[in-house]
């Protein structure tokens, strides 16, 4: 029955975005200048930690987080793009599965990462004289390499799940983008066990990872408090404050749009544009401003390209 019914339906129409053509073309400038910001800023930010040699260490984890970034906002924006300007807003099932497992994919790595950084901020804060032994290198790149795959089989078996699912009638997407939660409404087959798999997916995505900052981010605020000195406070605090920006608007949005009804309702709109859009863009921008470490490497870097020339 599943392979009939892809057979009989060969595409998808994605109608979220406002259909006037002035508002269109507005949106297609706007889209348009975010993604190439967010594409010359996570670039940059890569290339900053990785010619700065005093920066490999410290800011490992944030170069890892700056590739998902380029993964997710390549993933989604060219083709919401394209269908800006094109009349007919259409999407085949095979590519809409597999933007639909990339979304899921660098999604969930960036999860994992921000989970990671979380712990890695608790060795560095609570545990300054040890903090080479407890992030050596083959932990850091175990935990890197785990995130991935991790996310990979997540997102693997949530897909091949909705693959198996018939589309025969419905035709119409209300989102700028497929994700998993949008392709129930669409189908004609009982999708309750999908949407059991991915609420257990997303919730012990959540809950795990959530676990894992919120239990170092209590170690690292027992320990700042313990500090004699509001100095010392203060800058351990200004190490974190970064991080505690994008862990808040990461898993806020990502969290209640993959929660939350698949209605077509502006706020599901908001969320899935806030974390796919907006987020990759916010990141590398957070990280730079709120780091005094990255403003040096990145100053440090113009100043031997001006030299060069």
């Amino acid at each position: 029955m599943a392979l009939r019914n892809h057979s009989t339906m060969t595409e998808f129409l994605l109608l979220g975005l406002p259909a006037d053509h002035a508002s269109q073309a507005l949106l297609f400038v706007l889209f348009l200048v975010i993604y190439l910001l967010t594409l010359s800023g996570n670039l940059l930010l890569i290339l900053v930690i990785r010619t700065s040699s005093h920066l490999h260490t410290p800011m490992y984890f944030l170069s890892h987080l700056s590739f998902p970034d380029l993964c997710y906002s390549s993933v989604k924006v060219p083709k919401m793009l394209e269908n800006l300007l094109s009349e007919k807003k259409t999407i085949s099932i095979e590519d809409c599965l597999a933007q639909a497992f990339f979304v899921f994919d660098s999604g969930g790595t960036q999860i994992c990462l921000i989970a990671v950084m979380a712990y890695d901020r608790y060795a560095a804060i609570c545990h300054p004289l040890h903090y080479g032994q407890m992030m050596s290198d083959e932990l850091c790149v175990g935990l890197v390499w785990g995130s991935w795959g991790l996310a990979f089989l997540d997102a693997l078996i949530n897909t091949l799940l909705t693959w198996k699912l018939g589309f025969c009638e419905t035709r119409v997407i209300s989102n700028f983008l497929c994700e998993i939660p949008s392709l129930f409404p669409v189908s004609c087959s009982n999708s309750s066990n999908n949407f059991a798999v991915l609420l257990c997916s997303a919730l012990l995505h959540a809950f795990g990872t959530c676990f894992l900052v919120f239990y170092s981010y209590a170690r690292i605020v027992s320990t700042i408090l313990s500090i004699s000195s509001t100095s010392g406070r203060s800058k351990a605090f200004s190490t974190c404050s970064s991080h505690l920006t994008a862990v808040t608007l990461l898993y806020g949005s990502g969290i209640l749009r993959y929660l939350m009804s698949t209605s077509g309702s502006p706020w599901e709109l908001v969320f899935s544009m806030q974390y796919s859009v907006v987020i990759p863009l916010l990141n590398p921008l957070v990280y730079s401003f709120k780091n005094k470490e990255v403003k040096a490497g990145l100053k440090s870097m113009l100043q031997k390209s001006l030299h060069l020339f």
